[in-house]
């Protein structure tokens, strides 16, 4: 059973962000808001976590996971930067997308895409995503929170923890969240290619 955190969406209480990375430290599986929508997130080596990920989402070997970051000095150390890439991502950055650059070795090879060698990276705009970062001191390993026969990721946390109980360690509730994920740049070629249309401006790739 998914313990339920209410955190406040402005000042989030350190003893409630430090319970929950708590759990996330102990191997645990947890569905947090950001500023885009919903996510499932846990530690950058848990393969376990990453196993039910993939179950919870129905998703094969090509998904590309994210690692949410706090800011780009961590960003750095697990994906490679051109200079042009660099001047890019700081652009827009925190903000609601998605980048996919080739991985460093400190990435996991489980979470690379097969082919490819990339990972997903991100730093949001979010008060509570950014204290559990803080606490955590390592990017989180995320998907967002989409359902395989929804047509929308879920906004609220009661709504999460009905229906993803079992599967779940915590839900982090800090009121209603976006349905529109990020937007998805893939930046490993020779030009930006748009993966997905979300919630941030695709005009500045394109």
């Amino acid at each position: 059973m998914a313990r339920y955190v209410d955190v406040h969406p402005e000042n989030p209480q350190r003893r409630a962000i430090g319970q929950v990375i708590a759990l996330v430290r102990e191997g645990g599986l947890i569905a947090y808001p950001t500023d885009s929508c919903y996510a499932l997130g846990c530690a950058l080596g848990n393969a376990e976590g990453l196993a039910r990920i993939r179950q919870i989402r129905k998703l094969d070997d090509k998904h590309h996971f994210t690692l949410v970051c706090r800011d780009f000095a961590q960003l750095g150390q697990f994906v490679q930067v051109s200079n042009a890439v660099f001047r890019a991502v700081k652009a827009a950055t925190p903000g609601q997308y998605t980048f996919i650059l080739p991985a460093t070795k400190e990435v996991p090879r489980r979470l690379l895409h097969p082919k490819k060698k990339t990972v997903g990276v991100r730093i949001p705009d979010h008060r509570v995503v950014q204290a559990l970062l803080d606490e955590l001191g390592e990017p989180l390993l995320s998907s967002t929170l989409l359902l395989p026969d929804a047509a929308e990721p879920p906004t609220q946390g009661w709504e999460i923890k009905e229906t993803l109980d079992a599967a779940l360690d915590a839900v982090v509730d800090s009121g209603e969240c976006g349905t529109e994920p990020t937007t998805v740049v893939d930046l490993s070629g020779p030009e930006p290619e748009i993966v997905r249309r979300g919630a941030g401006d695709p005009s500045r790739f394109e």
